[in-house]
């Protein structure tokens, strides 16, 4: 858990000088993007460009999002840049089966760290609707997440409430599937930081487990949302310690009711929390 990823960066994959300073602004992983960030016909000099700084290791993990797997541009994306030593995973756009993953898995070229790792974002009902299927569909899936922007067009939906539900659907997947908590989409807004965090606070208690940004000052804002508090803290180095005891203490001296469930929530709360040291 300490080395849980709480914050994800994207960058436009045509702004190389761009994506260098962002390698060095504190985000836990960096997403080059040549899909929604770059215009069409920017498409070839993303590419390239991307490739020629992903030539060696980074010093942070860097995921590229391809473009949408129907698109003219996704077979080469896939091809030019899966086994660059600086490519740490693919972010696969607009998913709606695991026979994408599959074929994606089974086609990309590895690197000298052996396949290359996939994550899928669902931006469509479809993709929704098959969410614990795309999220077995092959052992180089390593996780889901949402688009929403993508998501809101295709449901209709105006009130941010009216994605809750895709919200814990893919939350549920992930976890059903075996898969890390996902991250939340990107607030839109990089003025309304106030709103940022509420909406990561609302997002914490659907489930997700940090948050993609597209501008750092977005980053200690998620960050600090979802780092425990001191008193989750407290509260869990207490429960942590009742159960250690020699007869394994069934109930806190408030009276709560302790079990295997809650003293896994509290370790991975104090896990968490050793993140931040």
């Amino acid at each position: 858990m300490t080395n849980t990823p709480l914050t994800w960066l994207y960058v436009p994959g045509d702004r190389p000088q761009t994506v260098t300073k962002a390698l060095a602004c504190g985000a836990d992983v960096v997403i080059v993007d040549l899909e929604d960030a770059v215009a069409p016909d920017r498409k070839e000099y993303a590419r390239t460009a991307t490739a020629e700084r992903l030539g060696e290791p980074q010093p942070v993990p860097v995921h590229v999002r391809v473009n949408a797997l129907d698109s003219p541009f996704a077979a080469a994306d896939l091809r030019t840049l899966a086994a660059l030593p600086g490519v740490s995973a693919l972010r696969l756009p607009k998913v709606t089966s695991p026979h994408q993953i599959i074929r994606v898995a089974d086609s990309v070229p590895s690197g000298n760290r052996g396949a290359t790792p996939l994550h899928a974002l669902l931006e469509t009902a479809l993709g929704i609707e098959h969410a614990y299927a795309i999220a077995c569909a092959h052992p180089s899936l390593r996780g889901i997440a949402l688009g929403e922007a993508d998501l809101r067009a295709d449901l209709g939906v105006r009130d941010d409430a009216g994605l809750d539900w895709s919200r814990a659907r893919v939350v549920v997947a992930a976890r059903a599937a075996g898969l890390a908590p996902p991250p939340q989409s990107v607030h839109p807004d990089i003025r309304d930081l106030e709103g940022l965090a509420t909406s990561c606070a609302r997002g914490r208690t659907l489930g997700f487990l940090g948050r993609a940004a597209i501008h750092p000052r977005q980053l200690p804002i998620i960050e600090r949302a979802y780092l425990p508090t001191q008193h989750e803290l407290e509260e869990a180095e207490t429960i942590v310690k009742a159960a250690a005891t020699e007869r394994g203490a069934q109930a806190l001296p408030d009276g709560r009711f302790i079990d295997a469930a809650v003293v896994a929530m509290a370790q991975r709360t104090l896990s968490l929390a050793a993140r931040g040291d």
